[in-house]
């Protein structure tokens, strides 16, 4: 199994620009071991009571192909009970300590991540449980009022 990861792509995209957009959604380089994710996305209709978020990981192999996970949690009723879901909280503890998306609904200020290193990542998809090595896509799709309101893609290697 894999020791290190590295980001190699990442992609944001508001599929409704009424009810939100992406101010930022970078990987940034400090130097050639230290990456990190950031973004943060404007909200413009709130508070918003009903969220959904449909998290999926593709392996590489001639295209992107579906591997291991693709589950749609419920966020609001997630937050009241994070035990009810421990692959939801697997994904969701790599980047909480990043995160303001840490309390149930109502959400009525924007969504930030900050600063999620490759290194904090590489723990989580390297020792806590462990992938082959290869390339990999977290693909995420944010429902609000079960309407696609965004989508997050995450690209990232395992040496």
């Amino acid at each position: 199994m894999c020791s290190s990861l590295e980001f190699t792509n990442v992609g944001c995209e508001s599929l409704d620009t009424n009810f939100s957009a992406f101010e930022y959604c970078v990987l940034k380089s400090v130097n050639r071991t230290y990456k990190y994710l950031s973004l943060k996305v404007n909200l413009f209709k709130i508070p918003i009571n009903a969220i959904k978020i449909n998290f999926a990981m593709y392996k590489r192999l001639n295209g992107y192909k579906p591997f291991l996970y693709n589950v749609t949690v419920d966020a609001c009723r997630y937050f009241k009970n994070p035990k009810s879901n421990p692959v939801a909280t697997y994904f969701y503890n790599s980047f909480k300590d990043f995160s303001n998306m840490n309390h149930s609904c109502p959400y009525d200020h924007d969504l930030v991540v900050h600063n999620v290193s490759a290194n904090y990542l590489s723990n989580h998809f390297s020792r806590i449980l462990p992938f082959p090595e290869g390339s990999y896509m977290l693909k995420m799709h944010w429902y609000a009022y079960n309407i696609n309101r965004a989508e997050f893609k995450l690209f990232f290697s395992l040496p």
